[in-house]
């Protein structure tokens, strides 16, 4: 029994030590298989998520600036409109009425000045009815230019370009300069008005980019760029108003709607990138494993810079082409021999996301 067990021990012992049994990973001259990819070069973009609001370019109510009757309305609801064109008119009969009767009474006083300055000269006039005389034309020249004014106001105009709004009125109604007849707005391009915490107020500029999104267009992208960073700080909410314009000649994109924003904080046009899931930490040292020209994992260390969806910025410790493996890791050591797989990383990330509430 006893040399039947000492031939057991031996059999096992000579089984342990068959290639690619047993001994550290990659042993007996077999390579371990892992998957990798070339680490990438290329931009790499820093962006905060945030919640954004649309406003239009240029917004207003049309009212009249003054009391009247609508004689005719010149446009169509959510049509567009050019500056200066007529929206609606006013009936003006009464006062051009009272605009003649301005005129005449204008030109009365006019006579009558002139009179007072010949005869002021003459000494046969006293100052007092000079005085009159003049006072009397400047009110006179007054009111003509009030009745010529308001003549002008029942024409009611679009003061900018843009597109209408429900029509609020018919012909034939009595209105009062308080009444909003329309709305005007302009949409292109449009602004797109969010507020960042405070925290990033250092790596807020104008004419950083933006990328918004809506639920009504989950496919679209629409980008802009910031024009507007307001200087102070909101005390109750620690954020600071950030405001971007984008194109908008299609019309999709209308006020009061709102979506997600993507901020551009920075962009760094050469950085390497790797699979995130080629990142080891130990504590606060990160580190990657590369495959050398012998075909053997090397353990490097390294510095990690703009974290991405997928991937992560390297930016220390690899100058960008290197063998990077991502899948596999638990299987090596620095010096085994490793055989790469042919398939590729999984796509990079875009953008990288700053959480804003970090």
């Amino acid at each position: 029994m006893k040399r039947y067990l000492i031939w057991i021990a031996l059999l096992l012992a000579g089984c342990s030590h068959k290639p690619g049994a047993g001994g550290p990973p990659g042993g007996g001259g077999f390579a371990v298989a892992v998957r990798a990819e070339a680490a990438r070069l290329g931009p790499v973009e820093e962006r905060i998520p945030l919640v954004a609001t649309i406003f239009a370019n240029e917004a207003v109510e049309v009212r009249s600036e003054i009391d009247g009757t609508v004689a005719s309305i010149h446009f169509e609801e959510g049509q567009p409109v050019a500056a200066g064109q007529l929206l609606i008119q006013l009936d003006e009969e009464k006062l051009k009425a009272g605009e003649a009767e301005a005129e005449a009474n204008f030109s009365l006083a006019a006579i009558t000045k002139q009179r007072a300055d010949t005869m002021l000269g003459n000494n046969t006039i006293s100052q007092q009815e000079y005085d009159q005389a003049t006072a009397t034309y400047a009110a006179r020249q007054a009111s003509l230019s009030l009745m010529r004014r308001q003549l002008k106001d029942t024409r009611i105009a679009a003061p900018f370009g843009g597109i209408t709004g429900a029509r609020l009125v018919s012909p034939g109604q009595v209105i009062n300069r308080a009444a909003t007849l329309t709305t005007l707005v302009d949409i292109d391009p449009i602004k797109v008005e969010v507020h960042a915490p405070e925290r990033f107020l250092g790596q807020l500029a104008v004419g950083q980019s933006i990328e918004f999104r809506v639920a009504a267009y989950p496919d679209a992208a629409f980008r802009g760029e910031v024009y507007f960073i307001d200087p102070a700080v909101d005390p109750a909410t620690r954020t600071v108003l950030v405001r971007a314009k984008l194109a908008n000649a299609d019309n999709r994109l209308h006020p009061g709607m709102f979506g997600s924003l993507q901020l551009t904080l920075r962009v760094k046009e050469r950085a390497v990138t790797v699979p995130e899931t080629a990142l080891m930490m130990q504590g606060d040292q990160a580190s990657v494993f590369i495959v050398d020209a012998a075909g053997k994992a090397q353990l490097v260390k390294v510095e990690v810079g703009i974290r991405q969806v997928g991937r992560v910025e390297i930016s220390g410790g690899l100058q960008g082409g290197e063998q990077v493996v991502f899948e596999g890791l638990q299987k090596i050591q620095p010096g085994v021999p490793v055989s790469t797989g042919k398939a590729a990383a999984p796509a990079p990330a875009a953008t990288a996301e700053a959480k804003p509430g970090a």
